[in-house]
C-alpha cells in the first residue's frame, strides 16, 4: 500500500495489512497513527502486538488503557476496543491477528484467553518487536511457521487456559449477539432485541450499554465490518459486501470500514494480494 489512505486526518497517519500466504487465518497489521481515532470495533481472533514508538489510549472491556512501548498489547477475539493517540506525534505500532484453532494448533494449548491486555516488560516486548518484524518481512512458509512457534512462546506465560465449568450459566445477553451474528443483513429494532431476553426496551438498552460499554447498533456495526473484511480478503467486490452485510450502500462500506480499520476496502484488498509486500510500501519500524 503505497502513499496515505484518503481518510485520514493527518499526512502522517499510515496503515498497512499482510496476510501470509501459508496461513490465511493470520494477519499482519502495522499503522503509525497520529489524528485517527479509531471508533468500537472487533476482531475475531487473538491480537499480539507491541507499540514501537509513542504511546496509545484504548478502551477495552470497559476501562481505560494507556500502551506504551515497554508493553505487550494482548487481546481476545470478540472484544470491542477503541484506539487514540495519547502522545503528540501519535504512535507506531504492529499486531498480528491470529484466530483461535490457530493459535490452539500452534500452542498445542486449549481454552486460550488473555487475562490482562496489557503486560509491561520492555525485554520481552522488544522480542516480540523483533519477531512481528521478521514474520512480516519473510515469505518463506517453514520461515514463518518456525517464527510464529517462536513468537507464541514469548507469549505463553500470558495466556490462561481454564476453561468455564459446566454449571456456569451463559450471559443473558450472549443470546443477543449471537442473534446480532446470524442477522447481519436484516434490519433489526430494539424492541426485537428487548424481547429475547424479556425486558422492555429501556431496561434492555440500559443493561445491554452496562454489560458492553456500546450500544446494540454500535456491536452490530463492530460485526458487520468485521464480516465485511473476511469477505473483502476473499476478494469479494465492496458492492456485494455492503450488500451482504446489511450496510445501506459501497459508500456506506467506505465510510464505515475505514472509521474502523483505517483504511478503505479498495486499499484492505490491495494491500493483501499479492502478500508480498510491494516495493516503496514499508513503514520504517
Amino acid at each position: 500500500m503505497q502513499g496515505v489512505p484518503d481518510i485520514f486526518e493527518s499526512k502522517k497517519d499510515q496503515a498497512q495489512f499482510r496476510m501470509l500466504a501459508n496461513r490465511s487465518s493470520i494477519e499482519l497489521y502495522r499503522a503509525h497513527i497520529e489524528k485517527h481515532t479509531f471508533e468500537p470495533h472487533t476482531h475475531e481472533a487473538f491480537g499480539i502486538g507491541t507499540i514501537i514508538q509513542g504511546a496509545e489510549r484504548f478502551r477495552y472491556r470497559g476501562s481505560e488503557h494507556i500502551a506504551s512501548t515497554d508493553a505487550l498489547v494482548l487481546m481476545d477475539p470478540d472484544e470491542l476496543h477503541t484506539g487514540q493517540a495519547e502522545t503528540d506525534n501519535g504512535w507506531r505500532y504492529q499486531m498480528i491477528y491470529i484466530n483461535q484453532a490457530s493459535l490452539e494448533n500452534i500452542s498445542g494449548l486449549r481454552d486460550l484467553w488473555f487475562p490482562e491486555v496489557l503486560q509491561y516488560d520492555q525485554k520481552k516486548a522488544n522480542a516480540v518487536s523483533i519477531l512481528l518484524n521478521q514474520i512480516w518481512q519473510s515469505d518463506d512458509a517453514l520461515t514463518i511457521d518456525c517464527l510464529l512457534m517462536t513468537l507464541i512462546s514469548q507469549i505463553l506465560p500470558y495466556i490462561s487456559t481454564s476453561k468455564r465449568t459446566a454449571h456456569e450459566p451463559k450471559h443473558r445477553f450472549d443470546i443477543v449477539k449471537e442473534y446480532l451474528r446470524d442477522n447481519l443483513s436484516k434490519q433489526i429494532t430494539l424492541p426485537e432485541l428487548a424481547s429475547l431476553v424479556n425486558l422492555s426496551q429501556y431496561h434492555f438498552l440500559r443493561q445491554f450499554v452496562m454489560q458492553f460499554h456500546v450500544t446494540p447498533q454500535q456491536l452490530l456495526m463492530a460485526y458487520r465490518l468485521f464480516k465485511a473484511k473476511q469477505l473483502l480478503a476473499l476478494g469479494i467486490p465492496s458492492a456485494t459486501v455492503a450488500a451482504d452485510t446489511g450496510l445501506t450502500d459501497q459508500s456506506h462500506l467506505i465510510k464505515a470500514f475505514t472509521r474502523r480499520y483505517g483504511t478503505t476496502p479498495s486499499r484492505y484488498q490491495k494491500s493483501i494480494y499479492p502478500t508480498k509486500p510491494q516495493s516503496g510500501t514499508r513503514i520504517p519500524f
